[in-house]
């Protein structure tokens, strides 16, 4: 049976797993992965909740077709994040996510709660969950993965266990990241190193659903999105944002970078020494060599430890792509914060020996941040030559806001106090209202309407609307939890033809939704349910903004661009008006009394949540795709 009905509840404090089962409601109305994940953490936190505290729960979330759906398996990992305070969801793919699946069983998720006074891992196979002594604390991710040979692991580094704010889940020995947001950390604060997924990988539990499997890769594999993965991998990426004026250069002050072809697709071709998955119709990214063994450069990375940092050699950002995997640290929020060094350097607001280009000294400071205590003793000894006070490296383990209010200084972009990949939005409208409303901070996975605004005149109402249905139609597909790439062969129908095998298969005990709309509503109340989580923290419209250095001057474009000035505040915030119209929320960001309703959402909602007061009757209904 590929549903899977229960959960297993690890409580870190009393060493005990029990298995519980999910209500059928919230599987038909959430499904799982991100829905499921947000339903669990809205009825089992409080308010204020301290996400580095016994209190907090991490859940490791499949979804309702695991095994069935084309490209990687995924997991998505669930949490409060410790460096927004807010809700978070990040996933990663590969061996770990396909046997931990398998090794659930008839369970969709590990819910972890409470925290050990001593490391552990929980071994998970044949739907059942042990918790054992950690005998791999200290090591790094390709280490800890090393250790287990015949399981497939996912698990913190150095970051992680010193409870870096950005500190990554890393899996199959640091090539998959569950990357943004703090994951790690809240691991790392649990005592908990690693999680073990000894049983066999999920497959499609009918021949129906095998043969959609091959189905939708083969569609994947001959569309555009396919052959452009199989091209150039997401390091297509770089060269897009440079090409288009819109890649974040040495530390936001520029969009293009001089050293695009030293660092882009074609350098990492001609430095490659394979794909990740060779054998495969859409083989996985480029291999490279470094001096610690194959990494496998990213979009992310060329972009924030390259361009973002004016490195333009291909193998010292390789290093650093590595360096991150390695310690369990997100390369985007590392790049800022090296970035966020040089620009308060250049400012006077601190002492540093860091200046952009610098490979060997943002290494030294990635190595510091995350190594805490060890770094500063490698530093006395002579073993380690921090670029900057002691002190500044502390803060830094908070995230580029605590640096800023500490020393006076905010050059590095954030919202919801997490910096922004280095895609700009000062060349796209669109993008800047994705970042803005993005449910976990700065996002651009939420949605990238980049791709296609730069391309077109776009008016506002089409922004929004390209915004709004992405940001619902990944609800649905991070749910289910479907590939990032492949996953996009089922944005016509959020995967109804996969719901529609499993009913006539007879392998479901509760009624999905088989029909697209349904679907679709669906991620739209997942969407609507974090918003409620994330207003019960105090968020709201004050929340939804972008930093001011983005902001300047006036701009006739009604999206509120001007490429030299920087996006004009008051077509932004008619922009975000437009959105919560759209939405059916309120002036203030909250979503209303009637659209909680409309989304069967007026039963979950607590009294600590707050509600918002619609523009007009007219306005609210939440708008069709």
């Amino acid at each position: 049976m590929v549903d899977r009905p229960s959960v297993l509840r690890a409580n870190l404090t009393a060493g005990e797993v029990e298995k519980e089962r999910v209500p059928d409601q919230w599987r038909r109305r959430f499904l799982g992965g991100k829905g499921l994940g947000v339903r669990y953490l809205y009825d089992a936190l409080e308010a204020g909740v301290d996400p580095l505290g016994p209190d907090n729960l991490l859940g490791f979330f499949v979804g309702p077709l695991a095994g069935a759906l084309p490209g990687e398996s995924r997991y998505a990992a669930v949490t409060k994040s410790p460096l927004t305070g807010l809700f978070l969801d990040s996933y990663a793919g590969g061996a770990f996510a396909s046997r931990l699946a398998g090794s659930l069983e008839d369970c969709r998720a590990l819910v972890v709660t409470g925290a050990s006074d001593d490391p552990v891992r929980i071994v998970v196979e044949d739907g059942t969950a042990e918790i054992e002594p950690a005998e791999t604390w200290g090591a790094d991710t390709v280490e800890t993965g090393a250790a287990h040979p015949d399981a497939a692991v996912a698990c913190i580094g150095p970051a992680g266990e010193r409870q870096v704010r950005y500190a990554t889940i890393a899996s199959d020995a640091g090539d998959h990241q569950a990357g943004r947001g703090g994951a790690g950390a809240v691991m790392g604060s649990k005592r908990l190193k690693a999680v073990v997924a000894a049983g066999p990988p999920a497959d499609p539990p009918t021949p129906e659903l095998a043969r959609l499997r091959e189905t939708y890769a083969e569609r994947y594999a001959t569309g555009e999105t396919g052959s452009w993965q199989a091209t150039s991998a997401t390091l297509e990426s770089i060269d897009f944002a440079d090409a288009v004026d819109a890649l974040a250069t040495n530390g936001w002050r520029e969009r293009t970078f001089d050293g695009i072809e030293d660092i882009g697709v074609e350098a990492a071709r001609d430095a490659s020494v394979g794909r990740e998955y060779p054998d495969e119709p859409v083989p996985g990214g480029f291999r490279v060599e470094t001096d610690d063994g194959e990494t496998v450069p990213r979009g992310a990375t060329q972009m924030s430890l390259g361009a973002g940092l004016g490195i333009d050699d291909f193998d010292a950002v390789a290093e650093l792509g590595a360096l991150c995997d390695r310690l369990g640290l997100d390369v985007i929020s590392a790049g800022n914060a090296v970035a966020w060094v040089a620009r308060a350097r250049e400012a006077g607001a601190i002492e540093a020996a860091l200046e952009f280009g610098d490979g060997e000294g943002a290494r030294a400071l990635i190595t510091a941040i995350a190594d805490g205590v060890q770094a500063l003793e490698d530093a006395a000894s002579g073993d380690l030559e921090l670029p900057c006070d002691p002190a500044v490296v502390a803060t830094l383990r908070d995230g580029v806001d605590t640096a800023a209010a500490r020393f006076g200084v905010e050059p590095i972009p954030t919202v919801k106090s997490m910096a922004l990949p280095a895609y700009d939005p000062r060349g796209a409208a669109g993008m800047a209202l994705a970042y803005a409303t993005s449910d976990r901070g700065g996002c651009h996975r939420r949605a990238r309407p980049i791709e296609e605004e730069v391309f077109a005149a776009w008016d506002r109402d089409e922004r929004v609307t390209a915004v709004r249905v992405a940001q619902d139609v990944r609800s649905v597909l991070w749910s289910l939890v479907a590939d990032d790439f492949a996953g996009e062969t089922l944005w016509h129908d959020c995967g109804t033809e996969f719901f529609e095998a499993l009913t006539d298969a007879e392998t479901v005990d509760v009624a999905y939704p088989t029909d697209p709309d349904a679907l679709y509503r669906t991620g739209e109340r997942i969407w609507t349910l974090v918003r409620l989580f994330n207003a019960r923290e105090g968020v709201d419209r004050h929340d939804d903004r972008l930093p001011e250095p983005l902001f300047a001057g006036d701009s006739s474009d009604e999206g509120g661009v001007d490429v030299d000035a920087g996006i004009d505040p008051d077509a932004f915030e008619a922009l975000l008006s437009a959105y919560y119209r759209a939405r059916g929320w309120g002036r203030d960001g909250l979503p209303t009394e009637r659209t909680l309703e409309r989304l069967d959402l007026a039963p979950v909602r607590d009294e600590q949540t707050p509600v918002g007061t619609a523009f007009a009757a007219a306005s609210e209904g939440g708008g069709k795709r």
